[in-house]
């Protein structure tokens, strides 16, 4: 080996040290091992880095914005800096706004919130829940599930050239799905969406932990994420973009913060004069330890190097679902197919086996956290699962509805922080449960597969 490829295959092999990585679990069949986190689109752990920063920070906590002492105009600009940083993370442009929220879901409700009267929601039925329910308010759109990224282009472009020219209207797309890890084609279709007057919302809360974001290069209008997603704790968020709408908006919450100044009317009542500044919307004391992790991450990742991130989850990518193709019983979930770009989230189904018990059986019997479920996008899982069925009965298998089949998948999930061995074990324990069975015996527990004691 040269010493240039010795160095690349250092660089991908390379990892970002995170929380609970030696963390070991007992086993039922005996003993213990090392926990591999596989479930990091639902929640990755936290980076090391992002740890240490909040607890340098920690004995230096003080109030924001309301304090004339040291700790409070401390945390004040840290709070404040936080802000700039992940502002220059996501590449807003020079008069956007970026609210500190709780999660990708809270961003996307404060938007539902402040969208004008009349507004026309459009969005597809492939997205999160976070993403497709928020919208109860307005006059809402859902899209059929496209094969292609070019089919969900013309999709929009027709659904877009049939509503109301007159009225506002917003597109919501996700950048990565949470099921399937497939990119989904964000600058078309926020291209399609300004070419027929409507604006665009991204879904970045599995694109974000994994590829460079420009808001700028994208032309998003407005990008939402999670810090849970982002290797920071949980109980954070985003949502940055144009500032317009959420000036115009009444604040998400009403309270301390977003009100600039409050007088008593002879009538007994109140006048309110609210910020225009994303204060409007981070009404009471803001989680300040949240935006500072976010920020910590987002600086972490920045000096890491997408290139270099991108191109490690790329090789585990290809070791898992080359390892998959290994196995006749087991069926990658796609929309786009099999050669369509893809972030480290891949969900499958198993010829004879019920998905709650295959993954109840990773994690007892091998030590392996991986999900199982329609994982908040119940449409979407649907149609990818609709020809086949999963006989009810089975441990762990959900009720389906009367008329419905039982339908659930299992979804592994990977990232900065996901050493090799821990892929490698999550191959070698499907084909050894698909070709042995589970050693164990599995009950159904609370609706979850559980080993029997």
């Amino acid at each position: 080996m040269s010493v240039s490829t010795a160095a690349s295959a250092q660089t991908i092999c390379a990892q970002l040290p995170v929380l609970g990585r030696d963390v070991t679990v007992p086993l039922v069949t005996g003993g213990e091992v090392t926990y591999a986190a596989l479930d990091y689109a639902a929640s990755a752990p936290a980076l090391q880095r992002v740890w240490d920063d909040v607890a340098a920070y920690a004995p230096y906590y003080g109030s924001v914005h309301r304090g004339a002492g040291y700790l409070s105009q401390l945390s004040t600009d840290l709070f404040e800096n936080a802000r700039r940083t992940v502002t220059e993370f996501l590449d807003c442009r020079d008069d956007d706004q970026l609210v500190f929220t709780r999660s990708t879901t809270d961003s996307l409700n404060l938007l539902a919130a402040a969208l004008p009267a009349d507004c026309q929601v459009f969005v597809f039925e492939t997205e999160h829940h976070a993403s497709l329910l928020p919208w109860k308010d307005a006059r809402v759109t859902y899209l059929d599930a496209p094969r292609t990224p070019r089919q969900a282009v013309e999709t929009l472009e027709r659904a877009l050239a049939d509503r109301d020219p007159q009225g506002p209207a917003l597109v919501c797309v996700t950048g990565a799905s949470n099921v399937t890890g497939e990119l989904w084609p964000v600058r078309e279709l926020a291209a399609a969406a300004h070419s027929h007057g409507a604006r665009i919302v991204l879904d970045a809360a599995q694109l974000a932990p994994h590829h460079p974001l420009s808001v700028r290069d994208l032309d998003v209008d407005w990008v939402a994420f999670s810090g849970h997603k982002l290797y920071a704790p949980f109980g954070s968020g985003v949502l940055a973009g144009r500032a317009d709408w959420l000036r115009a908006a009444d604040p998400y919450l009403a309270g301390g913060g977003a009100s600039r100044k409050v007088t008593r009317r002879e009538d007994g009542g109140v006048d309110v004069e609210w910020h225009e500044s994303a204060a409007r919307h981070e009404a009471g004391s803001p989680n300040v330890i949240g935006a500072y992790s976010i920020a910590s991450a987002c600086r972490a990742l920045t000096e890491a190097g997408f290139d270099t991130l991108v191109a490690r989850e790329q090789h585990l990518i290809e070791k898992v679902r080359a390892g998959l193709a290994e196995v006749p019983e087991v069926r990658v979930l796609s929309l786009f197919g099999d050669d369509a770009p893809r972030v480290g989230v891949i969900s499958f189904v198993v010829e004879g086996w019920n998905s709650s018990h295959f993954a109840a059986a990773l994690s007892a019997e091998y030590g392996i956290g991986v999900r199982d479920g329609l994982f908040c996008a119940h449409p979407l899982v649907r149609t990818l699962l609709g020809s086949d069925p999963q006989s009810q009965g089975e441990c762990g298998a959900p009720e389906a509805a009367p008329g419905e089949k039982s339908l659930n998948a299992i979804r592994v999930s990977f990232g900065a922080g996901t050493p090799d061995e821990h892929v490698e074990r999550f191959v070698r324990a499907v084909k050894e449960l698909v070709a042995d069975g589970a050693k164990w015996t599995y009950r159904t527990e609370d609706g979850r597969c559980v080993p029997a004691v």
